[in-house]
């Protein structure tokens, strides 16, 4: 079985010959390939070159072109940091008065040099791995591209004050991530990442008048489309996994601060679950053994729809060993 059809064998709840890998590596992709995390988000080259050397090395079932929350951003005209060892940054909001929305350009996710850099990775990636493992592309979900234009304190205060203007962002933001969303199944990607993790700062009542319907427009853009949605959202969620639930997500990133049966019970049976260890705690400073015991308590609470991997990126610091435990973890079980 190709890794690809045992990651849609998976989601449908169908036989597979043993569990999927797909830990998400960026920094350590980095650090591995031996190049500046600059260079990897600057040139989609260079992050092609690291997700193929890794997926190689450490029987991988996905290539991701997640790399930074800032392609999106950046093309609109915030002005970013670019740093050797971690993400970009950003230096200056787009939106400090809210009055400024009426005046935000969109850009065409072809047009941007961010984005298409990311466009072209996917194309890029599709070539290479010829539909044997999965090619992930990535989008910013509403809240965090919403608190990315505006800023984190400056958009959850919206969220109570003017929960008006904070729907009309999202509606705008929205927007630009369904047109690259579509854009990147296009070049060839086969999921398509979102990632939210400011809506875990979200209270349930927020989220499920404002955020999930807008969330679920970006679900049904990818399916449109013929792609699996896996949801991103870092942070403790577990208020929000009942409404996680009804987004029509096929995958769900679990982060290790939830309780991972308390999230099969709330967000049911049919959607597939990923991850749940602490990537410094488990992975980082865990042996392969301790990973491997990690990997069975959550499978055995998840299968037959659990994928392998942790509760957000892999650090850079993780050994070797450590990070080949999850596949020979995944290819012990069914």
């Amino acid at each position: 079985m190709r890794p690809l059809q045992r990651v849609h064998a998976t989601v449908r709840g169908d036989p597979r010959d043993h569990a999927p890998n797909q830990p998400l590596l960026m920094s350590f992709a980095v650090a591995h390939h031996g190049v500046t995390y600059e260079e990897y988000v600057k040139d989609h080259r260079t992050l092609v070159a690291a997700q193929l050397r890794v997926a190689d090395d450490f029987d991988v079932d996905v290539v991701t072109c997640c790399s930074d929350a800032w392609r999106e951003a950046g093309d609109l005209g915030a002005e970013l940091s670019f740093y050797d060892r971690e993400p970009p940054g950003c230096k200056t909001r787009l939106l400090p008065d809210k009055k400024l929305l009426a005046s935000l350009t969109p850009v065409a996710p072809e047009n941007g040099p961010r984005m298409s850099d990311r466009i072209a990775a996917v194309e890029a990636l599709a070539g290479a791995v010829g539909g044997e493992i999965e090619v992930d592309g990535w989008v910013e979900g509403p809240v965090a591209q919403a608190a990315n234009l505006r800023g984190v304190t400056e958009f959850m205060l919206d969220t109570l004050d003017d929960p008006r203007f904070a729907a009309e962002l999202m509606d705008w933001v929205t927007e630009l991530e369904v047109s690259f969303a579509r854009a990147q199944i296009a070049a060839g990607a086969d999921a398509i990442g979102i990632g939210d993790a400011a809506s875990s700062l979200v209270s349930p009542e927020f989220y499920e008048s404002h955020v999930l319907p807008r969330i679920g427009g970006i679900v049904g853009a990818i399916h449109e489309e013929g792609a699996l949605a896996r949801l991103h959202v870092c942070g403790d969620t577990t208020h929000l996994l009942p409404h996680f639930g009804r987004l029509g997500v096929d995958i769900i990133e679990v982060d290790s601060l939830v309780d991972f049966a308390g999230a099969r019970r709330k967000v049911g049976d049919d959607v597939t679950l990923l991850g749940n260890l602490n990537p410094v705690a488990h992975i980082q400073e865990g042996s392969p053994e301790t990973i491997k015991a990690e990997l069975q308590r959550c499978y055995d609470v998840a299968r037959p729809r659990y994928i392998v991997g942790a509760g957000c990126e892999i650090p850079a610091g993780t050994s070797p060993e450590n990070l080949r435990a999850l596949a020979e973890f995944a290819r012990s079980v069914t």
